[in-house]
């Protein structure tokens, strides 16, 4: 079966099975267009499906889909351009068949999609009166000429300056922004993350500084709880001076008060010892120094210590009697 047959067995169609294009105008429009596409690109072949728009709805559409040869160095770009169904008002909705792909493709193509969907600023700007598959075609050549959205090794081919067409510099003009606006993304995004690491920092040096102040807190409140303490210990000392002032009579050993006379035997027996203890230091003193005679010096000696012995005896069964009660 002839191409152009193809065509219009599918357009002309009267059965349950008819497409989605009603208007026998558009009919003919898309038979004219259809029959220009494949006469210019014998790579391309007509065929009919269902196509799924995003809001759900169905159709059964015409398209063309094939491989497109941009340039002898890149490999050919498999393509599916569907007649949308109000077409020509509305452009067509072209595809890249990412399925069975040989090459893999760029994740952030300016004119591809992650599903294969072609954004151009041909199908953007899309005019009835001037706009034609055949031409959009020719403008996805030279569009993937220099931007292919497969990862392959090669050169790109760059057409002069001087002979591109306004719709080719436009679609190179948004394939810089897009590549810059890529750029300065990444960058933003470092930037993003080393500013939230830099937060973060900040977050658990608050958190530091909070613990740190509560604990300046409590530290506060003790010392002005001890700065209480000590005040009322200090009025207690006062009030112990104004009683026991410079220049009353009064005997020292009152200024010490014992609970019970138990406590005040234990308090004189201890003072006796000390006593004693200096005694014999002084005794040593003297006799280093040649103050004393050695037959003297023992006489006392046995003396004092005799007395020491007593008064540790006695301590000492004062504190059994107290660990027996």
């Amino acid at each position: 079966m002839s191409t152009i047959k193809f065509i219009d067995d599918a357009l002309f169609c009267a059965t349950p099975f008819a497409l989605s294009y009603t208007d026998p105008d558009q009919k003919w429009i898309i038979r004219q267009h259809l029959n220009s596409l494949f006469r210019d690109f014998a790579s391309l072949e007509p065929s009919i499906g269902i196509f799924t728009h995003n809001d759900g709805s169905e159709v059964k559409l015409l398209n063309a889909n094939g491989e497109l040869t941009v340039s002898r160095q890149a490999p050919p770009v498999p393509l599916t351009i569907w007649v949308h169904e109000f077409y020509p008002q509305m452009a067509p909705i072209v595809y890249v068949n990412l399925e069975n792909c040989m090459y893999p493709v760029y994740e952030n193509h300016p004119f591809v999609d992650y599903s294969g969907a072609i954004i151009s600023s041909y199908l953007s700007n899309w005019n009835l009166t001037k706009c034609n598959l055949s031409d959009l075609v020719h403008n996805l050549i030279k569009l993937f000429s220099h931007n292919h959205p497969f990862y392959y090794t090669g050169s790109s081919n760059f057409t002069h300056q001087s002979i591109v067409s306004k719709m080719e510099a436009m679609d190179r003009l948004v394939c810089m922004i897009y590549y810059d606006m890529a750029a300065n993304s990444a960058k933003t995004q470092e930037e993003i993350q080393n500013l939230w690491g830099i937060q973060g920092e900040l977050e658990k040096r608050k958190e530091d500084i909070r613990v740190l102040i509560g604990g300046l807190g409590e530290e506060r409140r003790r010392l002005k709880r001890r700065t209480e303490e000590l005040s009322e210990e200090c009025d207690e000392l006062l009030n112990w001076l104004r009683v026991y002032e410079r220049g009353s009579v009064f005997a020292i050993d009152d200024a010490f008060e014992a609970l019970d006379e138990e406590s005040e035997s234990v308090l004189e027996r201890l003072a006796a010892d000390l006593g004693l203890e200096d005694l014999i230091y002084a005794l040593d003193k003297a006799v280093e120094e040649g103050a004393l005679t050695f037959e003297v010096y023992m006489k006392h000696i046995r003396v004092l210590a005799r007395e020491q012995f007593l008064c540790r005896a006695k301590m000492a069964k004062i504190e059994r009697a107290r660990d027996f009660l």
